[in-house]
């Protein structure tokens, strides 16, 4: 990597287990890729009007080469499990994982692309 990876906690002070299993994470997201440039990981705490099993939002954000970027955030859906931030975090770093593959395959040509087709008229 060539800039120093960046984490943040929000509303939480970081332990120095969470930072530690964090860099072992990028560490394999880096020897599935290689070439990754940068990463940016913002663990944010549960907002503090929830009483019980909110969920941690856990955002990496992944550089590449030529200015290409990988954007991982929390689902949509609510997972009662992603109260526990051992769990959080490795729920985000396998979604990291599947996006960077797909963007790798991406960049390789491997996806099949459809062409464009070009319309003749106003409907076609």
């Amino acid at each position: 990597m060539e800039t120093p990876v960046e984490i943040e906690f929000q509303g939480m002070q970081g332990r120095p287990t969470d930072r530690e299993l964090i860099l072992a994470q990028i560490v394999r997201l880096d020897g599935h890729f290689g070439r990754i440039t940068a990463c940016r990981v913002v663990v944010k705490a549960p907002t503090p009007h929830h009483r019980t099993g909110a969920p941690f939002n856990v955002h990496i954000q992944l550089a590449l080469p030529d200015g290409r970027e990988v954007n991982v955030g929390r689902r949509p859906a609510l997972d009662e499990r992603e109260a526990d931030l051992h769990f959080a975090l490795n729920q985000a770093f396998k979604r990291a994982k599947r996006a960077l593959q797909d963007h790798v395959r991406r960049m390789r040509g491997d996806v099949k692309s459809h062409p464009v087709r070009q319309s003749s008229g106003p409907l076609g």
